[in-house]
């Protein structure tokens, strides 16, 4: 038995040197929090002090700073278009830094930035019918069921609400919510508004608040006033995690030595009180 006990012994070291691994499933709490800027030349007015979109950015920092590590955040821009300046990551500087970037031009394209920020999230393409398409009239695409669902992962919209492209972004949000994503849109600017001067011609903006509370009805979210602390950070603790299950890959070479190691012992050990001798 001594010699089979060390041969076992050495056969567990020699498994050890090629450092396996074994896959054990761990239980964590993710989500996904798209944040969707309006870069609309809008942004520029001074409504809020000292500009909508400082303004906007100061909110998307306080929702930033209260998400727990284990939610990815992603940046999306949209004026003319919507555009991901930051994919979904865990990186919290570099979510900053995309923030500290954005810089206000173009239209509003708000039903973009929806269908943007919902493709960062479901990993496919997201497409409304535009009018006049064939076979709709700003509806749905039928493929809209196939997103699957994601109901630990939300889309909190910084904007004005004044929406002057297709597609429609109460259509977006209403494709959003059978993919279990709701949006929190923020409302970034005053109901009284004010004027701008774009390209040498006045434009009068102001906040179009109903638009934003109809985004948010049809998503089960929740709209706020950007000017709101209080009500921004229970924008930042709604968000809904779910627990993921994930295989995660361990080196096990420490507990082979170990077991090679108790078994010299007790082979040396039966040597020593059977013969007399270590081997």
């Amino acid at each position: 038995l001594p010699p089979a006990l060390l041969l076992g012994a050495l056969v567990l070291l020699l498994a050890a040197l090629a450092r396996p691994e074994i896959g054990v499933p761990l239980p964590r709490r993710e989500g996904t929090v798209m944040l969707a800027f309006d870069v609309s030349s809008s942004m520029t007015a001074t409504d809020l002090t000292p500009t909508r979109m400082d303004a906007a950015k100061a909110a998307a920092r306080t929702v930033v700073e209260r998400q727990p590590p284990t939610v990815r955040i992603g940046v999306v821009a949209f004026g003319s278009s919507g555009l991901v300046t930051q994919q979904p990551t865990a990186d919290r500087a570099s979510v900053l830094a995309a923030i500290d970037r954005l810089q206000p031009a173009g239209g509003t394209a708000l039903g973009s930035g929806l269908q943007t920020s919902l493709s960062a999230i479901t990993g496919k393409p997201v497409l409304v019918d535009a009018p006049g398409s064939p076979g709709g009239s700003g509806g749905i695409e039928p493929q809209g069921p196939d997103l699957g669902y994601h109901g630990s992962a939300a889309v909190v919209v910084f904007s004005d609400g004044e929406n002057t492209a297709e597609p429609d972004p109460v259509d977006v949000a209403e494709l959003a919510s059978s993919a279990g994503v709701r949006v929190y849109p923020v409302g970034i600017g005053s109901p009284q508004g004010t004027v701008i001067e774009v390209d040498g011609f006045q434009l009068a903006t102001a906040l179009d608040e109903p638009t934003l509370r109809a985004i948010a009805d049809r998503t089960d979210g929740r709209y706020v006033a950007g000017a709101d602390p209080a009500a921004l950070a229970g924008v930042a603790d709604a968000i809904d995690l779910e627990w993921k299950v994930e295989t995660e890959h361990i080196e096990v070479t420490a507990l082979l030595a170990a077991a090679a190691g108790l078994l010299v012992l007790a082979g040396f050990g039966l040597s020593l009180v059977w013969f007399g001798r270590a081997v």
